[in-house]
Parts: C-alpha cells; sequence; structure tokens
C-alpha cells in the first residue's frame, strides 16, 4: 500500500505567471535600424530579426557558410553545436553584400574565415560584447530600451503571426527542442492587442455615427430622441 501523499505541500504556493517575450514592436525597430551607423550592423540586425537566431549564433558565421542564391546562412547552434541553415531575408543580404564590399580590402578571406569583423584597424572577429554594445548605442540615439536579445523574439513573433507558417517551421529556425517553447509565441503581443482593440472601438464609433435614428413614435418629441440617442447637434 502506498504511503499517503501530503496534499498540502505546494498547495498554497503561487505558481510563478510565464513571463511572455518581450519583441520590438515595428515601429520602434525602424526608428533603431535608421540609427544603424554602417553596412555590417544594418546587416547584422536585418539577419537578427530574419532568423531568429541567437546573438552568439549570428556571430559564429563563417564567409563559406553564406549561400545568397538559397537566401541561406549557415550558424552553429547554441547547446549542440551543430551547424544549421537558416533562411533569411533578402534585405540581409544585400545588407551583407555592401558590408563585404565595403571592407573587401581589409579583412581577410577564405570559406572559414569569420563573417562579421569589426570596423576599426586592425580588424578582428566581431564578439558578442562589441554587437551589444553596437546595438545598445543605436538603442540610445532612437531613444529605445530594446536589447539584441530582444530581435530573436521579435523574428519569432512575426513567423508565429504568420498563418502560412507552421509552428514547427518556427521551431525549426529557432532551435527550440520542445515545440511548447515555441508556442509561447502564439501568445499575442500586448501592442498588437492594444492596436486592435482601438480599432476595434474606432469601427464602433464609426458604426454608431452612420446609424440612422429611428423615427419618433407618435406622442414622442423627436428633439428628445435626439438626445436619448446622442445625434443631438
Amino acid at each position: 500500500m502506498d504511503s499517503p501523499r501530503n496534499e498540502r505541500v505546494g498547495l498554497y504556493r503561487p505558481r510563478l505567471p510565464q513571463r511572455i517575450p518581450r519583441s520590438v514592436p515595428d515601429a520602434e525597430f525602424n526608428e533603431i535600424f535608421a540609427r544603424l551607423p554602417s553596412h555590417r550592423d544594418r546587416a547584422l540586425v536585418a539577419f537578427y530579426v530574419s532568423t531568429g537566431a541567437r546573438a552568439s549564433e549570428l556571430l559564429s558565421a563563417w564567409q563559406g557558410g553564406v549561400d545568397p542564391g538559397r537566401q541561406l546562412i549557415s550558424v552553429v547552434r547554441k547547446g549542440t553545436g551543430e551547424i544549421q541553415e537558416l533562411p533569411a531575408s533578402t534585405d540581409a543580404f544585400v545588407w551583407l553584400r555592401l558590408y563585404q564590399l565595403e571592407l573587401e580590402d581589409a579583412i581577410p578571406k577564405g570559406r572559414r574565415v569569420p563573417l562579421w569583423w569589426t570596423l576599426r584597424n586592425p580588424s578582428r572577429p566581431l564578439t558578442y560584447h562589441a554587437a551589444h554594445r553596437m546595438f545598445e548605442r543605436a538603442n540610445d540615439k532612437a531613444g529605445t530600451t530594446a536589447t539584441l536579445h530582444a530581435l530573436r523574439h521579435t523574428a519569432a513573433y512575426r513567423m508565429a503571426e504568420d498563418p502560412n507558417l507552421p509552428l514547427t517551421d518556427v521551431q525549426f529556425a529557432l532551435g527550440h527542442s520542445q515545440l511548447t517553447t515555441t508556442q509561447i509565441y502564439l501568445t499575442p503581443r500586448k501592442e498588437e492587442v492594444i492596436r486592435r482593440l482601438l480599432a476595434h472601438h474606432a469601427e464602433q464609433t464609426r458604426q454608431a455615427a452612420a446609424r440612422t435614428a429611428p423615427a419618433a413614435a407618435p406622442g414622442y418629441s423627436a428633439e428628445s430622441l435626439d438626445v436619448l440617442f446622442g445625434t443631438a447637434r
């Protein structure tokens, strides 16, 4: 016979709410992107927000791991160490090419040579700290407080909100081992909920203004009905 369990253990322990990842609203992202000072920085941010790669993963990319024709970039996955190809936006590859042309004579060449380099001489492979500071400076100029990691959340939300993209595809892009981890991005973003609710209220107001007030029944004053239905001028 099993010993009785202590049902009181944890019974009154409050359950901690699951934190919703903070993404970067589109308007805020545009403000930050407009203040990035170099093609390298624009390429980095464009890859972050379109691949969903972690900051360290994208910095692990090497020159031979870029395939513009197939719109793929290879990264080393955090934790597993596996190499994975990730699709990225066409804009990201355009900015990347501009960055490569800009520093063509300043950085080493080779298939296994790192893709991302510092802009000042002597050129060195770009570190996570340097990438973080780059994004922090752009935030300061834009008056925003987004983090580099928030770009991954932004990419995840954008993918998850696409009805034509299965959640398992989003899981693949993000490198999640469990689908339940990816499902958190199905939670509506606060700013999107507010935007839709405000649009709803605006539409309700528009419809109310377009409604024709009912004709006054015999014995009722039309002026009184105007006051009652809010159509008095």
